[in-house]
């Protein structure tokens, strides 16, 4: 072997070195923008006390922690103060704890939301985009019946005809959001499916399979990554707009949306009832909105 000959040590580092190269890059235009920094902070803080709910809320047992939600009549409606910073309902239950602990709900709410309508929605767009013909035709035509009808419109039809909880109004919200990932990745495979990389992977004698997990849908991904970071926040939000019309998640359940439903009630004597759970979900749905646009400008791409 020369000594001008390349090793396979430094051919792993030089692949290493470019990729290392690559992350830099993407960090850097993720910098650019200084408002995903901000969503993503508020994003972090947001899981933090998902995770650490039970220790950081001063009061979980209102909370429903290890059981159902404590009472304390004697207690109730009392405006903020050091003992209860956001103040207490009409059960004397301490909103702030209630409201730490609704961040576990919302976050789990968008993960099954998002979890199911890309399983879904995604092989339904790489079927239709790849096979094309009348196998495309006719899923897109279905996607397009879901695509129809307004969101919400379509998830309160759901949530009615199945039993007003929790599980139901996730499962209502999904039946909304998988066609716009099935249309999403129709658009990008039509787009893709004719590289000179797919077209290799079919001649050297690769099942469909395989081209379209292993070659195409890798190069569709940042797109669909950048929609999911969007529609976190919106799912989190018509999970709470359910909640409010009594279709999602039950009292004493503390849940953004049913939290705003129940201190409207009281407006606008005990105020922090309903303001301080509103301002939560808020946040949260800015947060994803600015991380979604960060991660957009990071990617490069267009998301519909």
């Amino acid at each position: 072997m020369s000594d001008t000959e390349p090793t396979v040590d430094d051919s792993t580092d030089s692949a290493l070195a470019r990729r290392i190269d690559d992350l830099n890059r993407i960090v850097y235009r993720f910098r650019q923008n200084p408002m995903s920094v901000v969503g993503l902070a508020i994003i972090l803080s947001f899981v933090l006390i998902a995770v650490f709910a039970p220790w950081i809320a001063p009061y979980p047992s209102d909370a429903g922690h290890g059981g159902e939600p404590a009472v304390h009549f004697d207690q109730k409606f009392e405006s903020p103060s050091a003992d209860h910073l956001f103040g207490t309902d009409q059960a004397g239950r301490d909103i702030f704890s209630r409201v730490l602990f609704g961040t576990r709900l919302s976050l789990k709410i968008g993960v099954v939301v998002l979890a199911a309508a890309v399983s879904i929605g995604v092989p339904v767009g790489l079927v239709a985009g790849y096979v094309g013909g009348g196998v495309g035709m006719t899923l897109m035509r279905i996607t397009d019946v879901f695509l129809s009808v307004p969101p919400l419109v379509l998830a309160l039809s759901v949530s009615v005809a199945l039993d007003s909880s929790l599980t139901n109004a996730m499962l209502a919200i999904a039946a909304v959001w998988w066609p716009w990932y099935a249309r999403l990745t129709f658009g990008e495979v039509l787009s893709v499916k004719k590289e000179t990389y797919v077209e290799a992977s079919r001649g050297i004698g690769a099942t469909s399979f395989r081209t379209i997990f292993r070659d195409i849908l890798p190069n569709v991904l940042a797109p669909i990554t950048v929609k999911m970071s969007l529609d976190m926040g919106y799912a989190i939000l018509v999970a709470a707009a359910l909640g409010f019309l009594g279709l999602g998640a039950q009292p004493p359940t503390p849940e953004w949306g049913t939290m705003v439903s129940q201190g409207r009630d009281y407006l606008p004597g005990q105020w922090w009832y309903s303001t301080f759970p509103g301002l939560a979900i808020f946040l949260i749905v800015l947060g994803f909105n600015f991380l979604g646009d960060g991660l957009r400008d990071m990617f490069d791409v267009e998301v519909q």
